[in-house]
């Protein structure tokens, strides 16, 4: 799994998927929820809760695609599965200004420790860019907050699709340029890359198998469509970088 001299050389955009692959999104809302609920008295099962938020996301984003809501930025996607779970956990203590300001925890992610330095490193052979359903305003915000060195911050908001649908990867293409194949979408989630390939992307597996906490068992199988995988962006960089 890797590609050709001459292939490689012709990649001149990483792409990435965001969620669980530049940012530990699980450990970052548990932090803030357990805070909050030490700041209000509450007795809740925070991991769990973080859990089945995240959980929210993909079913979500299936009622758009079925046509039940109309095209919906993640914040508000987030913000209908947050209410969800307040009532579902008992919540009911919250005033309106503690609700949105938990909603936008998802602005408040901290990355992974190698994320940071390894798209540094990167950077010095690539153009960088976000390619995720995190909408504009959250991706930007997020990038302030964590460091994170973007060239361009690409979202789904702008084709008006969420991945894994097609219309994503190929506004990615038009927006820098480049064709399909002059760009590599780096990702922690199999099926990402998998539709990106689809689209004539080249593909990063990038491990992480902390995503969902230190008690799940993840899914790290191997698709012959991954042109690498790493177990960090580190590993990354050497692996794209040492030529």
């Amino acid at each position: 799994m890797s590609l050709s001299p001459t292939e490689l050389a012709g990649v001149k955009a990483l792409t990435f998927d965001v969620f669980g692959t530049v940012v530990d999104w699980r450990s970052s809302v548990i932090r803030e929820c357990q805070a909050l609920g030490a700041a209000r008295g509450l007795n809740v099962d925070w991991p769990a809760f973080a859990d089945a938020w995240r959980g929210g996301y993909a079913p979500a984003m299936d009622r758009v695609r079925r046509g039940e809501l109309p095209w919906t930025r993640l914040d508000e996607l987030h913000r209908m599965t947050l209410d969800r779970l307040l009532d579902e956990f008992a919540i009911h203590s919250l005033s309106e200004a503690d609700k949105q300001h938990l909603n936008r925890v998802w602005h408040r992610l901290t990355p992974w420790d190698d994320s940071v330095e390894g798209l540094h490193q990167l950077r010095q052979g690539f153009i960088l860019a976000t390619l995720s359903n995190g909408n504009m305003s959250l991706l930007v915000n997020m990038a302030k907050h964590a460091g994170l060195p973007w060239d361009c911050i690409l979202s789904a908001e702008l084709a008006g699709h969420y991945k894994r649908d097609p219309e994503v990867y190929q506004m990615a293409a038009r927006l820098l340029d480049l064709r399909p194949q002059q760009i590599m979408l780096v990702a922690a989630h199999q099926d990402d890359l998998q539709a990106a390939h689809r689209e004539g992307f080249r593909t990063a597996y990038v491990m992480r198998p902390l995503e969902h906490g230190p008690d799940a068992e993840p899914d790290l199988s191997l698709d012959p469509v991954f042109d690498y995988v790493a177990h960090d962006f580190h590993d990354l960089a050497d692996q794209l970088l040492r030529s």
